[in-house]
């Protein structure tokens, strides 16, 4: 078996090995060029989206800079996602983001994860688990999602959380290690900060 095979199966491997550093070069490459794209220049801007990530729906958007151990190669991306600046994707392995995904800045999404025994990880060896986040999720500013994680629908992530197990549908969650905090419920329909109510009746499409 490769070290590429293995870093697909998820087992332990070798990220230096010259046939998976050969591959990454290339999207490296590419997501160099673009990193360069202007902001007026949306088209270049989805078809790099189109072309270089593992899927990508429509109404996506990326604020750039994006870093991304693969160049986002590995990611799967809904319809109608929005990252801020400094999203850090260590893509190594895949990462699924559903439809009507907000992610604030600086948010970083790690698959990649080296083994605790000193003996391997001196050996620069690692292996990658996938994370999920599920439709309509909001992660928060300086979040960090680690690898394995299934983050569910409708959730809020807190800002700074460090996303260390799974999070269930429809729940704010917050804090390190991150936790639920309370469900998504009646109080969000009547007030957006605090106190301060909605006008629905202005808000109406």
């Amino acid at each position: 078996m490769t070290q590429y095979e293995r870093m697909v199966q998820g087992l332990i491997y070798d990220p230096g090995d010259q046939e998976i550093l050969k591959e990454q070069a290339v999207y490296q490459e590419k997501l160099w060029e673009f990193n360069q794209l202007k902001p007026s220049e949306f088209d270049q801007k989805v078809r790099y989206m189109k072309e270089v990530f593992a899927q990508c729906g429509e109404n996506c958007y990326i604020e750039l800079p994006l870093r991304a151990n693969w160049g986002g190669h590995h990611l799967h991306l809904g319809s109608n996602v929005y990252a801020n600046f400094n999203l850090t994707l260590v893509d190594d392995g895949h990462i699924y983001i559903g439809d009507q995904v907000m992610i604030g800045p600086n948010v970083t999404i790690a698959t990649a994860n080296h083994p605790i025994d000193p003996e391997l990880r001196g050996r620069g060896l690692q292996y990658n688990k996938d994370v999920y986040i599920g439709d309509n999720a909001w992660i928060g500013a300086g979040s960090v999602i680690v690898p394995g994680v299934k983050i569910g629908k409708n959730v809020v992530i807190g800002a700074g959380s460090i996303v260390t197990k799974d999070i269930p549908d429809n729940v704010v969650a917050v804090g390190n290690p991150c936790r639920v905090l309370r469900e998504v419920g009646e109080h969000d329909r009547q007030y957006f900060y605090r106190n301060e109510a909605i006008d629905w009746e202005n808000l109406q499409e």
